[in-house]
């Protein structure tokens, strides 16, 4: 008889400069996300850390270190910080629509911005608008951009896009791949969390328990954001445990009190590019 799943072919890279703690090396084992089962597939590997880039499911498998943390939000309990609060009501305003993974000249202009301003010596700067049509639109799985716009003055054409976010709908929850979003706009501080925020509220919405935030890392200014929203689980060897309260209030604690990376520093978010350009595979 032929098994009707294939079961999956697993690679490891090669070790190479971890982007989030100085010092230290990564190493990624990953595998192929293709065919008929490829959305099954793809959620029952999310559901233990991995995580998607293009046709790629990887995550971390380092020799020497466990910081890479998967961490999810659990949606139908989040309850909204006073200054989440505030962000939710500053851009209430925003027109968000969900659209098929699609790239335009628009969003890869928004994410040149972004880059730029963020993340200037990421691997990510170095991507054309074709690499950017393929982030988005090489996807076997459930997966869209969401859009985020400002109204437009005749409330008919479409207003200044100012977010977006490459998003998985997995059976359990949405998976955000990748968001970027207008880095200098005054009038709108915290669009990135805003997002978050946005897709917390969807997954709710849409009975799904869970929004995937990729990995946090301990001790790496850029990924602390990620604790700021509550409750918070994380995947750890005995499977996925709420972060107790305690801790995350001195977590919270922490993030608030250490300064804002200057830009350039690491890359702040998972390596979408360099997984794809790394994990090659052959037909």
């Amino acid at each position: 008889m032929t098994a009707p799943v294939r079961f999956p072919r697993f690679f490891v890279t090669s070790p190479a400069p971890c982007p989030y703690l100085p010092g230290r090396s990564e190493r990624k084992v990953f595998t192929e996300l293709k065919g008929p089962h490829a959305d099954s597939l793809n959620d029952a590997l999310g559901r233990i850390g991995f995580r998607r880039s293009q046709t790629v499911a990887y995550r971390p498998s380092c020799l020497d270190c466990a910081a890479c943390i998967s961490v999810r939000v659990v949606a139908s309990e989040f309850a909204p910080s006073s200054t989440q609060k505030r962000n939710l009501r500053r851009n209430s305003d925003l027109i968000t629509t969900v659209c098929r993974p699609w790239s335009t000249s628009e969003q890869f202009e928004l994410l040149r911005r972004y880059l730029g301003a963020r993340h200037p010596e990421g691997g990510m700067t170095t991507m054309d608008e074709v690499d950017f049509a393929d982030m988005v639109e090489h996807t076997p799985v459930t997966s869209y951009v969401i859009e985020y716009r400002e109204p437009s003055d005749d409330g008919v054409t479409p207003g200044r896009l100012v977010g977006a976010c490459l998003t998985d709908r997995q059976c359990d929850g949405l998976s955000m791949i990748y968001s970027f979003y207008e880095p200098e706009h005054e009038a709108r501080a915290g669009l990135g969390n805003y997002i978050i925020l946005d897709h917390i509220r969807r997954a709710d919405d849409l009975g799904l328990p869970y929004v995937y935030l990729g990995y946090w890392v301990e001790g790496s200014p850029r990924m602390q954001y990620k604790v700021r929203y509550r409750p918070l689980e994380r995947l750890s060897r005995a499977g996925w445990e709420r972060i107790p309260a305690a801790e995350q209030d001195r977590l919270i604690a922490e993030t608030a009190n250490t300064p804002r990376p200057a830009a350039g520093d690491g890359q702040g978010k998972d390596g979408i590019k360099a997984m794809a350009d790394v994990c090659r595979l052959g037909d």
